[in-house]
């Protein structure tokens, strides 16, 4: 595995992806921006992939933007399914593997009963989860050789910015950044509240966006197809994260607070997915990949974010 192209690098998880693949093993990544490449034009995706010769695709790149999902719902289609079907005739066309990097979100949190199996069939609730949900499909019935990698709970530091992002992000519904925004705040003297209540995401399988990396790498180096969780080995309770956070990193307890999310932070009418906890058994035999506990994974990103902070500080 000498080239991958890989869309959307310039985002939190292709950045790491991108990482994981140049930095440690070696990979030289192909990584065109919107700029470059926009991926809703077949003709155009098939000649840059074509130009390149790469070894693999990894598709990350995501129109990420929830109110954008629903008031251009043609172009979310063609931002998601469109930009994936010309990216999976890409990898045909080339004879290589593609991989589909998806979310827990492609599942609706209340059923089935969680962890949800690499198995289990999707059932999202929201535009999100859905746009996916289409996404692998395209996958799973188009490409010859295809790779569809969920993963859940992302934590890490974005490698396509300075310092790894260190400007705390606003919290959302998801898990995504939560504990790096809550490390920063904490650091600084400053209180932070931890979203807790109905209508969030409140149970997932964290996951750094590193490991996330090294699964995925893992899949390319073993040929490995199908669907794939590349997750952390332990789930946990969003409250419960930043807690075990603050202990692993020996902040001041009593700067993390727990309360409802602010008056119009969550934009309204979209469907939050309560319980999106994977079970990663398969995919772990699959890869023969030890999963981190949460103790490990919280030690892996601390060390993370001291090295990126450390450049900006």
């Amino acid at each position: 595995m000498r080239r991958v192209w890989v869309t959307g690098a310039s985002g939190f998880v292709g950045s790491n992806i991108a990482y994981v693949l140049a930095a440690r093993h070696g990979v030289e990544v192909i990584a065109p921006t919107h700029a470059d490449v926009d991926l809703t034009d077949g003709a155009l995706v098939a000649r840059s992939a074509a130009a390149t010769r790469p070894d693999a695709i990894v598709h990350a790149a995501i129109l990420n933007d929830f109110l954008e999902l629903t008031a251009r719902r043609r172009d979310a289609w063609e931002a998601f399914v469109g930009a994936t079907r010309n990216v999976v005739d890409a990898a045909n066309a080339a004879d290589v593997p593609v991989v589909l990097i998806s979310t827990d979100w492609v599942f609706d949190g209340t059923s089935p009963p969680a962890p949800a199996a690499e198995d289990e069939p999707p059932n999202p609730i929201n535009m999100y989860g859905f746009l996916k949900a289409a996404s692998e499909l395209v996958v799973s019935q188009r490409a010859r050789r295809g790779v569809i990698a969920r993963v859940a709970g992302v934590q890490g530091v974005h490698r396509a910015r300075v310092g790894g992002g260190r400007v705390a992000r606003v919290q959302d519904a998801g898990f995504g950044y939560l504990v790096a925004s809550m490390v920063e705040a904490l650091r600084a003297g400053r209180p932070f509240t931890v979203w807790d209540g109905p209508g969030l995401n409140a149970l997932a399988t964290p996951t750094l966006a590193t490991d996330a990396g090294e699964l995925i790498w893992r899949a390319l180096e073993r040929e490995v197809t199908g669907v794939l969780h590349c997750v952390g080995g332990e789930h946990a309770d969003r409250v419960a994260l930043a807690r075990r956070a603050v202990k692993a990193y020996d902040l001041d307890p009593d700067l993390l607070l727990t309360g409802p999310p602010p008056d119009g932070a969550i934009p309204p009418g979209i469907a939050i997915p309560r319980d999106t906890r994977l079970d990663a058994t398969r995919t772990a035999a699959l890869l023969d990949a030890d999963l981190p506990d949460l103790d490990m994974t919280l030690a892996r990103l601390g060390a993370e974010l001291d090295t990126a902070w450390s450049t900006t500080a």
